[in-house]
């Protein structure tokens, strides 16, 4: 039987094993389909295929910075136990996206395939690539990254100032880490309550005043309403928006917010301080 380009394709596509591997199985095979899967299986080639069904929750978020030090990439990858995140084969190849990422790689999965089912082979477990971020200077700003508990928590920050001399002045590069340790703990959502949709609010509030209805029997006149709805919105944006948090850092009865402690220190230096963006990964976590 004439083994054809289509089938081929369609054996990598089931199998993610590499063209040549799929030709020899479908040749081996007189073209028979299911064969040639169990050809790549018992050949160590196509394991991504029997363990397709099993959860990838462990795994390494890793970020890296160029040494110019303005693009800072970050990866999460993913497999089945904590034995095999802790191997040097994994950090190996987590190391190798995360490389490819802040490199630019346009088509990742293309980039990775033959290194990914090297890892599945070596491993014997289902192996993702789940997300990666990389971000580039804009401005007068800088970047800093931040891992915690070995790869399981990852931020990438953004934070910028209108003076230049600013950005190398220890006040303001210790308030980014700060910033990083932040993101990192408390897993804001947004920036700021400007950027949280409404329809989010409304949803949050809706949860709220029906608790409250539980509690009290009945709801407060729509007077009161006014106050306390804004007082739920208020602790709502304290909990998902960084400027809104508690510093992390605060002593005991200090409740100096995120936006207050990067206007105190904008005020020291004599600069107008602004988050610009921020991305936090959390292991198996959205």
């Amino acid at each position: 039987m004439t083994v054809t380009v289509a089938m081929i394709n369609e054996l990598r596509q089931r199998t993610n094993a590499g063209m040549m591997d799929c030709k020899k199985a479908l040749i081996q095979t007189d073209g028979d389909m299911e064969a040639a899967i169990k050809v790549l299986r018992e050949k160590g080639l196509a394991i991504q295929v029997k363990r397709a069904d099993k959860e990838s929750k462990q795994g390494i978020i890793q970020a890296l910075t160029s040494a110019d030090g303005k693009t800072v990439a970050m990866a999460e990858v993913n497999t089945e136990t904590d034995f095999v995140a802790a191997t040097d084969n994994f950090k190996k190849f987590v190391n190798a996206v995360t490389t490819k990422v802040l490199e630019g790689t346009e088509d990742l999965d293309a980039a990775m395939k033959e290194d990914l089912m090297t890892i599945i082979s070596q491993t014997g477990e289902n192996v993702k690539i789940r997300r990666t971020a990389r971000y580039t200077l804009e401005g007068s700003a800088i970047l800093a990254s931040y891992i915690h508990m070995g790869g399981k928590i990852g931020v990438i920050i953004e934070v910028g100032a209108e003076k230049t001399e600013t950005l190398t002045v220890p006040a303001f590069t210790e308030l980014v880490h700060d910033l990083t340790l932040q993101i990192a703990a408390n897993a804001p959502r947004y920036i700021a309550g400007t950027e949280v949709p409404q329809a989010e609010v409304d949803a949050e509030l809706e949860i709220k005043l029906n608790a409250l209805k539980e509690q009290k029997g009945k709801l407060p006149p729509e007077q009161a309403l006014v106050g306390i709805k804004k007082g739920m919105t208020q602790k709502f944006f304290s909990e998902i928006c960084l400027l809104d948090q508690p510093f992390v850092k605060n002593g005991v009865g200090d409740k100096t917010t995120i936006s207050q402690l990067i206007a105190k220190i904008g005020k020291e230096l004599g600069d107008t301080i602004t988050v610009k963006r921020f991305v936090r990964y959390q292991l198996g976590a959205k």
